[in-house]
């Protein structure tokens, strides 16, 4: 029976996508075939989320959750001399039984968290949505308002876009059940400014040879407004097109470009500074305490 003995447990809209993809080059780590099981969110429980989708579902994360252990190890029946094996789901952070569902099964794991400034990270959740169409308000600060009553409707968590930003609230729950050697949490800006530097970390953190080098050139799961609608949607669901073209290149430059051409494809409004004070004014008691938890210097996400 083969459990993971790493996991990145969030944040959402945080490079998550992009880290699983870098460490999963590496020979000697094995990362699952599905990303975000969610496995130890939700485990035996009845998945029913609501939202704006097919009869008023959330059908993103109701077919996508993984509730049951034996489904749940199928996923790592693959693993043959990998060293570090790991999965990255964004809700472990949030979720509140995640934390104690992952120490019961696997107590001793290492836990990897990236956290982005929670007013972009919001922003930046919400304009994910726009751009898959999940999102049927497209004002930013109706559909803050909006999230209240969404969350008393049990809307799923992909509408939760400020709930999710509480970082101290969701971490200190895993500081307070693991020793704090094995957590590890980056900041968004580590990725994005020093991406070299902090994978040697992880790699030495999961316990596997540092000095290689994956391919970091492509980034996963960016958000924004899609230019040309048709085009992304081409993209990003199945048609007879890119079912032929599969079968015709190899998995990773296939993936590396479409997510060029998707990318290309997006504009990227910015969120505007009297609804980013807003969300600052929101965050900052649980700004102030993360950073004694984590022992960063956070006074840029207080601007």
């Amino acid at each position: 029976m083969t459990m993971p003995n790493f996991l990145i447990i969030g944040a959402p809209k945080s490079g998550t996508t992009s880290l699983a993809q870098y460490l999963g080059q590496h020979p000697e780590v094995y990362i699952s075939p599905k990303k975000e099981p969610y496995f130890f969110a939700f485990e035996n429980e009845q998945v029913d989320f609501l939202g704006p989708g097919i009869q008023g579902k959330d059908h993103i994360i109701n077919s996508a959750v993984v509730v049951d252990l034996e489904e749940y190890l199928r996923l790592f029946q693959g693993v043959s001399n990998e060293v570090a094996i790991g999965e990255a789901s964004t809700l472990y952070l949030a979720f509140p039984k995640a934390a104690e569902r992952i120490k019961y099964h696997i107590p001793d794991v290492k836990l990897i968290a990236i956290l982005r400034d929670p007013a972009d990270r919001a922003y930046s959740a919400f304009m994910h949505a726009l751009r898959d169409n999940y999102e049927s308000i497209n004002d930013f600060s109706r559909a803050l308002a909006a999230e209240e009553e969404r969350i008393k409707l049990n809307w799923g968590p992909l509408w939760r876009y400020q709930d999710q930003g509480f970082y101290y609230r969701q971490l200190k729950r895993y500081f307070w059940l693991f020793d704090s050697h094995q957590i590890k949490v980056y900041l968004y800006e580590d990725l994005v400014n020093n991406r070299a530097g902090l994978l040697r970390d992880v790699f030495d953190f999961i316990g596997v040879d540092q000095d290689f080098i994956p391919d970091t050139s492509a980034k996963y799961n960016v958000t924004g407004i899609p230019k040309n609608q048709l085009l992304h949607e081409f993209l990003s669901k199945p048609n007879l097109i890119t079912t032929s073209v599969k079968h015709l290149i190899p998995p990773p430059l296939r993936l590396k470009l479409i997510n060029d051409i998707r990318n290309s494809n997006l504009s990227k409004p910015q969120l505007t500074q009297p609804l980013r004070q807003q969300l600052i004014s929101i965050y900052r008691e649980d700004i102030l305490n993360l950073q004694e938890l984590i022992q960063r210097d956070l006074s840029a996400w207080l601007k």
